[in-house]
């Protein structure tokens, strides 16, 4: 069974790609969506990047995001994220 560990506090996430962050160089993510709204989240190489890569997350979900300790990541309107890992 895989249990997720919690290493930080959550935190909101920004939502420009000029406020953009690592959370504290996490490489993986829990992102919770606790609004009735589908946002979407947003991933770059760096802080104002002019490209980013992105998917919606569903409303009220949570979703796990696999990245580079330096990617950093915005969504369109704040929500909820922490920097976690997996344990068996």
């Amino acid at each position: 069974m895989q249990i997720t560990k919690l290493i930080e506090t959550q935190v909101s996430t920004p939502t420009t790609t000029g406020t953009a962050i690592t959370l504290n160089s996490a490489t993986c993510v829990r992102i919770c969506n606790d609004t009735g709204g589908e946002i979407v989240v947003s991933i770059s190489t760096s802080v104002g990047a002019s490209t980013s890569n992105s998917f919606t997350i569903p409303r009220y979900s949570v979703e796990f995001l696999q990245k580079l300790s330096t990617d950093v990541i915005f969504t369109s309107a704040a929500i909820k994220a922490n920097k976690v890992g997996f344990t068996n």
